[in-house]
C-alpha cells in the first residue's frame, strides 16, 4: 500500500465517536440481520444452482453465471441513491418495500421460462440487495450507540452468515432432489418470515436528513469514501467472479460428487459463520487489519484452487477458507464506511 493510501487509511480508523442512542435496541438489529438473511439466501443461490439452472434455461454455464452478475450490478447502483429516491420516507417503510421486493423476485426467478425473465428477477434482487444494505448500515448507527457500532454490525451480518451456511449447501441438494425453482420457492418463504419479523420490530425512523444527489457528489468527493468504495468495488468483484463458478470447478476440477459439494459448500458456510464473527472482533479492536486482511485470504484462496485445486482435500480446505474470509469482508468494510462518513451514512453505507 502507498503513503497516500496508508494516510487515508489512518485518517478514518480513527475516528471521534459520539453517542446519539443511550441504549442499544438489539431487538430492531436482529430483525435486519433476518432480512440480510433473506437477502443472502437468494443472492447466493445461482452459484449452488448454476449446473441444473443452466440447462433447464438452454444456456452456458458461463452465460447463466450473468444472474449474479445482473444482481451485483444494480446493487452496487441501488446502494448509493437509494437514500436520495427515499429521502422523504420513513426507513421502516422502506425497509419493508425491499423485503416485498425480494419475495416477488424470488417467486419470478421460480418460475421464470428463460433467462431474460430470470435477468428481470435478479435485477429485481440487486435493487433490494443495494438498498437494504446502504440503509441497514445507517439504521444499526440510530439503533446503537457508535462504540457498538462494529458489534451491531456483526450481528446484522450474521445473517450473511447463516445464509451462507445454509444457502449453498442446501440449494444444491435441493436443487438435484426436488429442482432448482423449489430452492427459489423455499428463498421466497424465508423473505416473507423476513418481512413478518420486520414489521413486528422495526420501529419508525423517520429520514435523519434530507439527501439529495448533490449529497451523494459531496460524500464521494471525500477521499476516504473513495478509497473504501473503491476497496469494496475490487472485493465484490473479484469474491463474485470466482465464487459464482465454485460448483463446475468442484464438478469438473476435482471431480466431486454433488453430495460432497454440498458438504464442501457447507464447510464454506461454516467458515463464513465464523469468520463474520472474527470479523466483528478484528473491527472493534484494529478496523485496518480488518479490511485488509480478509480479502487478501479470498485471494490466496483463489490462488490455492487454481494451483493446487485439482486434490479434493485442497479444494476444500481453500473454499471453506475462502467462506472465512469472504464472512469477514462485510464487517470491517461497512464500519469503515460509515465511520468516514458519520453525517451521510445512508449515501455511504452501500
Amino acid at each position: 500500500m502507498t503513503e497516500p493510501a496508508t494516510g487515508v487509511m489512518d485518517a478514518v480508523l480513527d475516528p471521534a465517536e459520539s453517542d446519539e442512542r443511550a441504549e442499544p435496541a438489539w431487538g430492531a438489529v436482529v430483525s435486519l440481520a433476518l432480512g440480510v438473511f433473506g437477502l443472502v439466501t437468494a443472492e447466493f443461490l445461482p452459484a449452488s444452482l448454476l449446473t441444473p439452472l443452466a440447462q433447464d434455461l438452454g444456456v452456458t454455464e458461463g452465460t447463466a453465471g450473468q444472474a449474479v452478475t445482473a444482481t451485483a450490478v444494480v446493487g452496487a447502483i441501488a446502494a448509493p441513491t437509494m437514500a436520495v429516491i427515499t429521502k422523504r420516507l420513513d426507513r421502516r417503510l422502506v425497509m419493508w418495500a425491499l423485503t416485498v421486493l425480494l419475495i416477488l423476485s424470488n417467486l419470478l426467478a421460480a418460475f421464470a421460462s428463460s433467462l431474460p425473465v430470470l435477468l428481470i428477477a435478479r435485477i429485481m434482487l440487486g435493487i433490494s440487495l443495494g438498498g437494504f444494505w446502504s440503509m441497514s448500515a445507517a439504521m444499526a448507527m440510530r439503533l446503537v450507540p457508535m462504540r457498538l457500532m462494529p458489534r451491531a454490525m456483526s450481528i446484522i451480518l450474521t445473517g450473511v452468515s447463516v445464509a451462507t451456511v445454509c444457502a449453498a449447501p442446501v440449494g444444491a441438494y435441493v436443487g438435484d432432489v426436488w429442482g432448482w425453482r423449489t430452492a427459489f420457492m423455499i428463498a421466497a418463504v424465508v423473505g416473507a418470515l423476513a418481512l413478518l419479523m420486520q414489521v413486528a420490530t422495526l420501529p419508525k425512523l423517520p429520514p435523519a436528513g434530507v439527501a439529495s444527489f448533490r449529497t451523494l457528489l459531496e460524500v464521494m468527493k471525500r477521499s476516504t469514501i473513495r478509497a473504501a468504495l473503491l476497496v469494496v468495488v475490487l472485493v465484490a468483484s473479484g469474491h463474485f467472479a470466482g465464487f459464482t463458478y465454485v460448483r463446475p470447478f468442484l464438478e469438473n476440477v476435482p471431480a466431486l460428487d454433488i453430495e460432497t459439494i454440498s458438504l464442501v459448500l457447507l464447510a464454506y458456510g461454516i467458515g463464513g459463520f465464523f469468520g463474520n464473527f472474527a470479523g466483528g472482533f478484528m473491527a472493534e479492536r484494529n478496523l485496518k487489519a480488518a479490511v485488509g486482511l480478509a480479502p487478501l485470504l479470498i485471494a490466496l484462496s483463489a490462488l490455492l484452487l487454481l494451483v493446487l485445486g485439482a486434490s479434493p482435500v485442497v479444494a476444500a480446505m481453500a473454499v471453506a477458507a475462502w467462506g472465512f474470509a469472504f464472512g469477514a469482508v462485510p464487517v470491517g468494510l461497512q464500519t469503515w464506511l460509515v465511520r468516514a462518513a458519520p453525517d451521510q451514512a445512508e449515501s455511504a453505507g452501500g
